[in-house]
């Protein structure tokens, strides 16, 4: 298994740094967010070190979102949390503090004054939507080019 040892995602996953842990699996780990935003924010982590998202291999990143789905079934169970917002923040101009993937599961309560992903950034639009589907498909997607949504 990849890890990085200045890394303290790998030091928590390695057992050398403390946490509050929530669940794993396999290939991932979930514990609570040091700095939580709300009461159960929750982090889930691959175990292997990877800084991106595309960085994953298939098994790490289907443990990973098996965890989410864990994870958010209970903090609606647990917590009696309405809903959860999921959120990556995948590289540094995203926002992304400690270069090792991670996935905040913030549960959320209606009235609570949190807002949506919408809400994020909101950049002007310049290319047509076909365009943007061609440097993505050039870029190595593997979705079907023609699909509309």
């Amino acid at each position: 298994m990849r890890t990085d040892p200045t890394c303290i995602f790998c030091k928590i996953v390695a057992g050398d740094v403390p946490c509050h842990r929530v669940a794993e699996n396999e290939g991932a780990l979930a514990f609570l967010d040091a700095q939580p935003l709300v009461e159960g924010h929750v982090l889930v982590v691959p175990k292997a070190h990877a800084a991106h998202v595309a960085e994953l291999d298939d098994r790490a990143a289907s443990a990973v979102f098996r965890l989410v789905r864990d994870v958010t079934r209970a903090q609606r169970a647990g917590l009696a949390a309405d809903a959860v917002t999921i959120g990556i923040n995948d590289g540094r101009a995203a926002g992304q503090v400690v270069p090792h993937v991670h996935v905040h599961l913030v549960p959320r309560y209606e009235g609570d004054g949190g807002t949506n992903v919408h809400a994020i950034v909101r950049g002007e639009v310049r290319r047509s939507p076909e365009e943007i589907v061609a440097a993505l498909a050039a870029a190595g997607t593997s979705g079907d080019p023609g699909a509309s949504a």
